[in-house]
């Protein structure tokens, strides 16, 4: 059985570090995109096993995306991680708050990344 994680960032490197991160586990597939906005549009036609989102994004940010996605039937379950240069414990507070649970500020390191996702994909 496969994984499937969807990144939500808009800096072209990030999101393509994040997702090397991501498929450096076996068994788990990348899906990014650059936008909220794109997000939205993919939720409904895919099953996410954990969603790894930026907060700072041109259209809706990060914390908006969570509020949707708490509000959805399909993914109000599915693990949410804030990935961020935004540091500040008032950022972290509040994204923890809309329901995600775990909040990395960039940048970090590929293997914290991967311990979090074997444990939220319970594959540890």
């Amino acid at each position: 059985m496969g994984f499937k994680v969807l990144i939500v960032e808009d800096s072209k490197s990030s999101r393509e570090f994040i997702a090397s991160a991501v498929e450096s586990i076996s068994g788990v597939e990348a899906i990014t995109t650059a936008s909220g906005f794109e997000a939205l549009r993919l939720l409904p036609r895919h099953r996410f096993d954990l969603i790894i989102t930026d907060i700072n994004m041109p259209d809706i940010n990060g914390l908006e995306l969570i509020h949707f996605v708490k509000k959805s039937p399909v993914h109000c379950e599915t693990p949410l991680f804030i990935i961020t240069t935004e540091g500040r414990e008032q950022d972290r507070e509040r994204g923890m708050k809309l329901g995600a649970v775990e909040y990395l500020v960039k940048p970090f390191q590929p293997a914290s990344l991967e311990r979090l996702l074997r444990q939220y994909l319970k594959l540890a």
